[in-house]
């Protein structure tokens, strides 16, 4: 019996194997494919279950947003904005803006470094992979996680080209897998060539620049299919952030970019050191030719505001012709640094406008502030600030007009007005004087008898009749400049006195037209006509050569004939001259923003100097001619709108003072001796 048991026991043991021994271990491996089949069964099946249900959803889902892709031939006309093209007088290009689209170029129109530079910087693998980068992915992917933030990307030039041509820049995954579809799509319907030359001809390249003939023709002034190894590299270096390193506004950051670019296409194998140092050699022609055309910012931005008020351009391109003069821009944009970086900023003197203008307001040189990029408020236009005494010639005119001349006897003593006590700049009183030596000299008690002798609303009639628009108000320190006014209306107004009376209404551009040639806008006309009776303009002139050869403006004083007039604001806040030849018409102030005095500039010190340097550029090679309204013309035919003795005709103006009821004091022809007034 115990054999019996010890049999079955035996048995048992190799038929149960006991758990903790090798044994059982070894049978119970034995036994496992079975086991295994009838467990694996079940799993295979759910599987085949999941897979299915994964690969349906997968399948909707690709579904879904394929339904929502952009329809691919409006995509490939996609409108844009009507771009602007500012030319100069001479027909150069000096600014532009809206969308601007250059040439369609394939990838064997452009200079070899041009694509090999985009293929260094955005995509190494491009001609190597099917649309998606993943190993770029994958390298992207880890180096995001480990600075905790994204610092890489993973779209490849395929990728970047769909986005550019279907889609929109917004970060959601609906537009990433629909740029994942539009990309495969791509590399089915298209070479990799033609892949490369989509991208290339519409990728955007900043200030309004899509494609690179466009951006070449933008940052260099010249087609995409001529520009050197430098230019290409900083023009690949414009993809990542346009904006940023725009040449234009930031040509630093653009430069510094532009290395990181050539050193990226040595690091790919595609150019060697000696390459890069020989490209780099052509650094500074290209950085020239970038701040040439920065100039003149502000009066682009005048023009570009007044555009829609000509024409309506709609979708249209158009080109506008305006009146600025390059090389008169550049000298005005040197002079107004170099005052302010030398005399001004020793002076206390943080900004400076300038405008020169021709006889008839057009406008040749602007320049609204010391840098344009850091503040576009442009004072030469928006900048409303008290005149001083360049204020005074309009109190000048309107005593001429009440019967006054250049030789009245006017007394230099103190007076009271109103409760208010003028005083002289210099502190002293000279006595009796002639009009023309109180406006030479700026003697502020002359010109303010000569405003209550006009009246003060006659002051202001003529300040407005010549253009200023600002609300003057009929205070007695109105005589001294207490009003506001801009430079350039303040120009516009001299220009009248530089032309013999006739206003002038300034203006930038001269004609307008469409892409295709025809013409939209052409300016013709030149003001309101006659203002100023020819005679008044002429005085008024002489005195103010007067105060150019003895008088405050002496700084200002040139080989040739000119005139002008200074003025300063109380406490030193504004100093102004504005003056002319028989060729040009300026006008310079100089002040704080925060209207923060100077420390001690007079209109008679840097603001003449300023002028006198910009002018004696301006006129370099010029013959010498004299002021047209001191240069006797023919007799006018006709009569002005102003009042009856602007009159020019001699014998019509006797006959309507004596026929006339009117008691206003008529205009007094110079006499041969000099005429007392004392208020």
């Amino acid at each position: 019996m115990a054999k019996t048991a010890a049999k079955t026991a035996a048995k048992i043991t190799e038929e149960a194997p006991t758990r903790g021994t090798t044994d059982g271990r070894r049978r119970t491996r034995e036994r496992s494919p079975q086991v295994r089949g009838r467990l694996m069964w079940p799993m295979l099946k759910w599987l085949a279950v999941a897979t299915i249900w994964v690969s349906v959803a997968a399948v909707g889902v690709v579904a879904w947003y394929a339904a929502d892709l952009p329809d691919v031939d409006a995509a490939l006309t996609a409108p844009r904005r009507a771009s602007v093209t500012v030319l100069a007088a001479d027909g150069s290009e000096v600014a532009s803006s809206g969308d601007r689209y250059g040439l369609p170029l394939t990838v064997s129109d452009l200079p070899p470094a041009l694509p090999l530079a985009v293929l260094a910087t955005e995509d190494r693998r491009f001609y190597g992979h099917f649309g998606v980068d993943v190993i770029g992915l994958a390298r992207a992917m880890v180096a995001n996680i480990r600075a905790g933030t994204v610092v890489q990307g993973g779209s490849t030039i395929t990728q970047q080209a769909a986005k550019n041509l279907f889609l929109t820049p917004e970060r959601t995954i609906k537009r990433k897998i629909q740029e994942l579809m539009l990309a495969l799509w791509l590399e089915h319907e298209f070479t990799k060539d033609q892949i490369l030359a989509i991208y290339l001809n519409r990728a955007y390249f900043g200030a309004g620049a899509y494609g690179v003939d466009a951006a070449a023709r933008k940052y260099f002034g010249r087609p995409a299919f001529r520009i050197s190894t430098y230019q290409s590299a900083m023009l690949a270096g414009l993809l990542k952030a346009p904006s940023r390193y725009n040449p234009l506004a930031n040509p630093g950051l653009a430069a510094k970019r532009t290395g990181r670019v050539l050193a990226n296409m040595v690091a790919a194998g595609f150019i060697t050191e000696a390459e890069v140092d020989a490209a780099k050699r052509h650094k500074g022609e290209v950085i020239a030719s970038l701040g040439v055309r920065h100039g003149g910012r502000y009066f682009v931005d005048w023009v570009l505001a007044q555009v829609p008020d000509f024409v309506s351009a709609g979708d249209r391109d158009v080109i506008v012709t305006t009146t600025i003069d390059p090389r008169l821009q550049r000298l005005a944009e040197a002079r107004v640094a170099e005052t302010l970086d030398g005399p001004g900023a020793k002076a206390d003197a943080s900004e400076a406008a300038l405008v020169a203008m021709t006889a008839d307001g057009a406008v040749r040189a602007m320049v609204g502030g010391r840098y344009y990029l850091r503040s576009q408020f442009n004072r030469a236009v928006q900048a409303y600030r008290q005149p001083g005494s360049a204020f005074k010639p309009f109190v000048y005119l309107a005593g001429l007009e009440a019967g006054l001349v250049p030789d009245s006897l006017i007394a230099d003593a103190p007076l009271t007005v109103d409760g208010w006590k003028p005083r002289n700049f210099a502190g002293r009183y000279r006595g009796e004087v002639t009009l023309r030596r109180g406006l030479a000299e700026s003697i502020n008690t002359v010109a303010v008898r000569v405003s209550e002798h006009a009246g003060r609303g006659r002051v202001i009639d003529a300040a407005h009749r010549l253009g200023i628009t600002a609300d003057l108000k009929p205070t007695p320190s109105l005589a001294l400049g207490a009003g506001e006014v801009s430079l350039i209306e303040l120009a516009a107004a001299y220009a009248t006195f530089a032309n013999g009376g006739l206003g002038v209404w300034p203006y930038g551009i001269e004609s307008i037209h469409d892409a295709d040639g025809r013409l939209l806008y052409a300016r013709s006309g030149s003001g309101p006509g006659r203002i100023v009776e020819a005679g008044h303009a002429a005085e008024i002139t002489d005195m103010l050569v007067e105060a150019v050869e003895r008088g405050t403006g002496r700084a200002a004083k040139l080989p040739r004939p000119v005139a002008g007039k200074t003025g300063t604001s109380q406490n030193f806040r504004d100093a102004w001259f504005v003056g002319f030849s028989a060729d040009l018409v300026t006008g310079v102030w100089m002040g704080n923003d925060n209207n923060r005095p100077m420390d001690n500039v007079t209109g008679g010190g840097l603001p003449a100097k300023l002028w006198r340097a910009f002018m004696a550029d301006a006129h370099a090679g010029a013959p010498a001619r004299p002021l047209p309204s001191l240069t006797p013309a023919p007799e006018e035919s006709y009569t002005t709108v102003a009042d009856d003795s602007l009159v020019p005709n001699f014998w019509e103006r006797l006959k309507r003072v004596f026929s006339s009821d009117d008691e206003t004091p008529k205009p007094t022809r110079r006499r041969s001796e000099p005429q007392r007034f004392d208020p």
